[in-house]
């Protein structure tokens, strides 16, 4: 299959305002595209959606946690709560891994025909894709991302892992190699045992699939801990996928806050392997805990500080678009986010000047609402954090093109922002702001943009704008980041592997790659006596 991007999935949120398909939940149209604030302070849309799983999954019931407690979800669009979710502590934690232990070891799971796990992926992705309206309701509703992305590209490409895994299921071979000798020497490919699963809040269902697809299809089981902002719709998914006719026990979770439930399943000493996508502070943290147990290995996706580099040749417009995008999709909260950009001397002034118009024209507001391009940010936090970013930039001599300011009274909304004159040694070039605030830079020469663009500690990925394939093949070479997008961003698929150089991460999330984090390899070794051949 093609790969997708989520932008040409959504194809630009507002022109999908004619056949939105969620219409029928109270989507309204006819807001200004210029009046940003007024969008956001809008009396916000009730959500169609019912609030149905919020205990734990342990062993395939739903259950209150051991201690009884519970903790809110917030609305990012008001700050009001959505619903009480249960608290998973350590006591939970080692309940929940008791359960994937046994249904590992005694369990069907392992020992299942790949074509009957492959089954059950399928079914499940089936009944995903049935509930989808839903689903993406309720991953707005906790996240603050539009509706228009959730329900049009993040569904879909769920659907769509799952069906890339489900195929992988009866496809994972061992080998038979020779050896000097007599002996009959096989490789095999073994599930790992009980996978601990972390994942962050910006992406809930997606960094579902990304861990949960490959852990299943090579018969693993599951303990996951979903981010204590966005639990619901891991929840909901967990229940489909028992609906589908997984084992219990084969797939747990457990909501709560990282250092209780988090770090109880990073340092359990009966999980096998850990896998961890968020922050690379907490990555360090989570690295930390697992040695300090059992030595477990651990795969890690962390944070960036992408480059979004505009050569002399690009074609401005586009270019502009598509740095817009790099930058601004998803509220910013993307770790892959383009949020450096470097852009040639001799176009700098034409692309600022075309930047900050693309920026102004961006709609906030009810991400419910048809056409809005941005909703709010996660929480209060992390809308703090960024408005922090935005002063330092300003205290730093940065130049405020445009936004910078929170929107309306209530929520956690923030103007699109766009600062010029950035230099690198600056926090806002330098720190992972994750949210909606453009750095430009300006650069003289392809030497010069590659040593600047890799002297960061990150690595996740970069972009590149520009007609000529000498320049393409010089840039995707000479930057040390795990993803190269070229006139492109934010190209993703199944099949094609994610993941960072340095402080970015270890290992790989999707394609075939991220099936090597899920299996051991044993080597069985047998003497063949008057073998025929060698």
């Amino acid at each position: 299959m093609a790969a997708r991007r989520l932008s040409s999935l959504l194809t630009r949120s507002v022109s999908l305002s004619s056949s939105f398909r969620g219409a029928n939940y109270g989507v309204v149209s006819g807001m200004n595209r210029f009046s940003t604030a007024t969008a956001a302070v809008e009396e916000p849309i009730s959500p169609p959606v019912q609030i149905n799983y919020t205990k734990l999954l342990i062993n395939g019931q739903f259950v209150d946690s051991a201690s009884g407690k519970t903790f809110p979800t917030l609305d990012p669009r008001t700050g009001e709560v959505i619903a009480h979710v249960a608290e998973g502590d350590t006591e939970d934690i080692n309940r929940a891994v008791s359960a994937a232990r046994k249904a590992f070891d005694e369990g069907p799971w392992p020992k299942m025909p790949a074509y009957e796990r492959a089954r059950v992926l399928l079914r499940f992705a089936d009944l995903v894709e049935k509930h989808s309206d839903e689903l993406a309701a309720l991953e707005t509703w906790d996240n603050g991302k539009t509706y228009e992305q959730a329900a049009k590209a993040e569904l879909p490409t769920f659907v769509r892992i799952f069906h890339y895994y489900a195929g992988w299921a009866d496809k994972i071979h061992g080998l038979t190699v020779p050896a000097d000798g007599a002996h009959h020497v096989q490789i095999l490919h073994e599930p790992i045992g009980v996978a601990g699963q972390i994942i962050p809040w910006n992406f809930p269902l997606l960094m579902f699939a990304w861990k949960i697809g490959p852990a299943l299809a090579t018969g693993n089981t599951v303990v996951l801990k979903t981010a204590e902002q966005t639990p619901l719709t891991a929840l909901y998914v967990a229940k489909l996928f028992h609906e589908a006719g997984l084992p219990p026990g084969v797939l747990n979770v457990i909501s709560g806050y990282g250092p209780t439930a988090g770090a109880a399943l990073a340092s359990h000493m009966d999980v096998d392997k850990l896998a961890f996508t968020g922050s690379t502070d907490t990555g360090k943290i989570v690295l930390e805990l697992a040695a300090k147990s059992n030595l477990k290995p651990v795969t890690l996706e962390l944070g960036g500080k992408s480059p979004f580099i505009v050569c002399e040749d690009a074609d401005i417009d586009k270019a502009v678009e598509e740095a817009h995008f790099a930058l601004f999709f998803n509220q910013g909260q993307c770790c892959c986010a383009g949020s450096r950009t470097f852009v040639h001397e001799r176009v700098y002034d034409e692309f600022l000047e075309k930047a900050k118009a693309r920026a102004l024209r961006r709609t906030v507001g009810d991400p419910f609402r048809k056409g809005v391009e941005q909703g709010p940010q996660i929480d209060s936090e992390q809308f703090d954090k960024v408005l922090r970013y935005i002063r330092s930039g300003v205290d730093s001599n940065a130049t405020l093109e445009c936004g910078g300011e929170r929107i309306g009274s209530k929520g956690f909304f923030i103007q699109p922002t766009v600062f010029s004159n950035v230099q690198d040694n600056m926090l806002i070039a330098k720190d992972e702001i994750f949210g909606p605030v453009q750095s430009i830079l300006k650069f003289k020469d392809l030497d010069e943009v590659i040593r600047r663009a890799n002297a960061t500690r990150y690595g996740l990925a970069a972009g590149v704008y520009t007609k000529n394939i000498d320049t393409a093949n010089t840039l995707s070479r000479g930057l040390r980041a795990g993803t190269v997008w070229i006139n492109c961003f934010d190209v993703f698929d199944a099949a094609i592997p994610f993941g960072g150089y340095k402080m970015s991460g270890h290992g790989r999330e999707k394609g075939f790659y991220s099936l090597q984090n899920y299996l051991q390899v044993k080597a069985v070794v047998t003497p063949l006596k008057n073998p025929a051949w060698l």
